[in-house]
């Protein structure tokens, strides 16, 4: 079984200080033995440690686009921020990836998908992330739930870390998987736990953002 945390970031963010290096044991201590590495513009980060992590690693990326953030997996290249929505979708496609709406309907985050953008893309979303350690409000995480029920979703789970510390606060326990087309189906029998992330996590992001 795969105890998977879908969205943990590294220093390759601008808003973290995390290393690969220490994203490896956190996993390692707390038993995470398969994770999605998605900094904000970038897979370079992901690129690497896919290479030297003894687990499962899926080359993932937050792409800013026009409508707000969405997240690619399984990606090969780079997606630039700044694109359409509809552009930054197709792109993760054409080379093969998954587009994830993560942290959908988030109030308290500007970038994060709002309902009508959801409805008007439904039919492009692969996965749905229904909880986000880092979304404050439980009615965030309600609505992604039901919304991933009501169009047959997959739904992923993830701590969002920008510190070693977060790493594993929200997961999913599934069935191992080799491929995305594996990890569509072991989603369909996941169960995600978790707890939400403390507020001194999210002002330590704040504040590496502003040191970078």
């Amino acid at each position: 079984m795969f105890k998977a945390d879908f969205h943990i970031h590294s220093q390759y963010s601008m808003d973290c200080k995390t290393s690969l290096d220490q994203i490896i044991r956190a996993c390692q201590s707390k038993k995470i033995n398969c994770i999605a590495l998605s900094d904000h513009g970038s897979i370079d980060g992901a690129l690497k440690i896919k290479n030297i992590a003894p687990f499962y690693v899926i080359v993932a990326e937050e792409i800013l686009t026009d409508k707000g953030e969405i997240m690619g997996m399984f990606l090969q290249e780079k997606v630039p921020s700044g694109l359409s929505m509809l552009e930054s979708i197709r792109r993760i496609k054409d080379q093969g990836g998954l587009f994830c709406a993560q942290h959908p309907f988030d109030k308290i985050r500007s970038d994060a998908l709002k309902m009508e953008t959801m409805q008007e893309i439904a039919d492009q979303i692969d996965v749905v992330e229904i909880f986000n350690a880092r979304t404050l409000l439980p009615r965030s995480s309600q609505l992604a739930r039901e919304f991933a029920r009501i169009h047959r979703l997959p739904c992923t789970a993830g701590s969002d870390a920008h510190s070693a510390g977060e790493i594993g606060n929200a997961y999913v326990e599934m069935p191992e998987f080799k491929d995305k087309e594996g990890f569509l189906q072991a989603l369909l029998q996941g169960k995600v736990h978790g707890h939400r992330a403390n507020l001194v996590s999210r002002f330590s992001a704040m504040w590496g953002r502003l040191k970078k």
